[in-house]
């Protein structure tokens, strides 16, 4: 037997940073919407939001060498790089809101200064990271970034990757001091905590079955509780579908045409964790390197100081897998059951095209712990193999679209799906995702509460004042919002 419920405004399916943020945005626009959310787990933040599931950056392309291309010609384009920084600090100016209005109580749960580092060996390398360096110098959201080739600087900032190391290879480190660690599983928490104090109704060990459009235009949601078995449905004028690896067979369901031509590659990841105390402390930096080739940017190695319910720990990775599931606690048969008429072709397409990947993850897949340990070694020359154990992180599932002009395109970055009436949208892809979820939800919100959203925007600017302006362009301005951003949340 199903039971029916009662009308609500906005449903968000999904427990994780996206719906946490869209749905505080709304109680913050909106206060008279109701708002029911629907998570598959017994707690929110466990899946791509765990702290353990994901990398943590607060990504603004102070150290991801694959936010800036580099031409023939030797210049290096750091358009996405500065896009990506824009993002980041819109998030980072709603938390500091919330800090403000006593809504998030303590910041040093999820957000930490790290400083950001890149790491490069080799003279083309060298060369390329010299010139990035100068580039985004030039720009204020990098002002701080400083180079260096010298040993004793560089041993000043990490240790660990300095002694040791032989090889004659140049190498060289950049610096940022305005990096952050952030534990999206801890915001997540307090953003569902804050979420229930003003009313809105969040359901744990809730497995949405289906999606669908009624006569009158609304959605009905329908819903298996997974301690009782009992079937639900609910009516919602709104949906967002936030649900990390599940959103693209959930998207699939509502059989909107948005929907059509669509496939995921599904990607997973290990990690190499520090269990020597003596290390971690040694160590306060995220580094990152630059990507194997073939490997999906998502899979740029890093050595990263992390910081877990007040504790610090040290990564290593990611090391690519391979699952079938969407989820980490999902199915085997997720990507089979993906697959549909409309975008079989897309999937196969992708399939042909990308098989520098596929070596790749089969050559990921093959690595034994030594062979680990031995990349690790380029970046830590004395690392010795008792001191790391191997974790696994966060199921990714990847983009595959058709374009205008070609099929089964593999996309690496974030997806907003919407449909045409603006009544349901959907988020599908990887990094740098929870870092831009404020940018990314102000793109839904703007897309589908379109008149709305205009009669919001006073109170949007409240919340985070460079809304609708390019801090890159506006020294005064990022000055003036980064010394309030430093105070509320403590950071660089």
């Amino acid at each position: 037997m199903t039971t029916q419920h009662s009308k609500t405004d906005v449903i968000l399916i999904g427990g994780g940073i996206m719906s946490a943020t869209l749905g505080t945005l709304l109680k913050e626009l909106s206060p008279e919407k109701t708002i029911k959310v629907f998570e598959r787990l017994s707690q929110p933040g466990e899946e791509s939001s765990n702290v353990w599931n994901n990398a943590g950056t607060g990504h603004s392309a102070l150290c991801e060498l694959n936010y800036t291309k580099e031409g023939k010609d030797g210049s290096v384009d750091i358009t996405k790089a500065i896009k990506i920084n824009e993002q980041f600090q819109l998030s980072k100016q709603f938390w500091a809101y919330l800090v403000r209005t006593g809504q998030l109580e303590r910041p040093e749960r999820f957000i930490q200064s790290v400083p950001h580092m890149s790491f490069v060996i080799g003279e083309d390398n060298v060369n390329f990271i010299k010139n990035r360096v100068a580039s985004l110098q030039q720009n204020v959201l990098f002002e701080k970034m400083i180079l260096s080739q010298d040993e004793e600087e560089m041993k000043s900032w990490v240790p660990l990757m300095i002694e040791g190391r032989s090889s004659d290879e140049p190498i060289a480190l950049t610096y940022d001091e305005t990096g952050t660690d952030v534990n999206f599983g801890a915001l997540t928490n307090d953003l569902f905590h804050n979420l229930e104090q003003r009313g809105v109704h969040i359901q744990y060990k809730q497995e949405v079955l289906n999606i669908s459009k009624s006569a009158k235009g609304t959605w009905i949601v329908e819903v298996k509780d997974l301690t009782t078995n009992k079937v639900s449905t609910y009516e919602a004028d709104f949906v967002f579908i936030g649900a990390g690896g599940a959103s693209l067979p959930l998207l699939q369901k509502t059989g909107i045409k948005e929907s059509k031509h669509i496939g995921g590659f599904p990607v997973s990841g290990l990690f190499l964790r520090c269990t020597n105390p003596d290390i971690i402390k040694r160590h306060h930096a995220k580094v990152y390197g630059k990507a194997a080739v073939g490997a999906p940017p998502m899979s740029v190695p890093h050595l990263d100081t992390r910081f877990v319910d007040g504790q610090r720990s040290l990564l290593f990775g990611p090391f690519a897998g391979f699952s079938p599931k969407f989820l980490k606690t999902g199915s085997y048969l997720d990507l089979i059951k993906s697959v549909k008429p409309n975008n079989i072709v897309t999937m196969l397409s992708a399939g042909i095209k990308e098989m520098s990947l596929t070596k790749y993850l089969i050559s990921q897949l093959m690595l034994s712990n030594d062979e680990r340990m031995d990349d690790l070694r380029v970046f830590f020359p004395n690392a010795k193999n008792e001191d790391w154990e191997v974790i696994t992180a966060g199921q990714r599932v990847q983009v595959i679209k058709d374009t205008e002009d070609t099929k089964g395109n593999l996309q690496f970055g974030t997806e907003v799906i919407t449909s045409e009436d603006g009544t349901l949208a959907a988020l599908l892809g990887a990094s740098p995702g929870a870092s831009t979820a404020v940018d990314i939800m102000f793109d839904v919100l703007q897309r589908c509460y379109g008149e709305d959203f205009k009669q919001w925007e006073a109170k949007i600017k409240e919340m985070v004042p460079s809304f609708g302006n390019k801090l890159s362009d506006n020294e005064e301005m990022y000055h003036a919002i980064n010394k309030e951003v430093t105070k509320y949340l403590n950071v660089k």
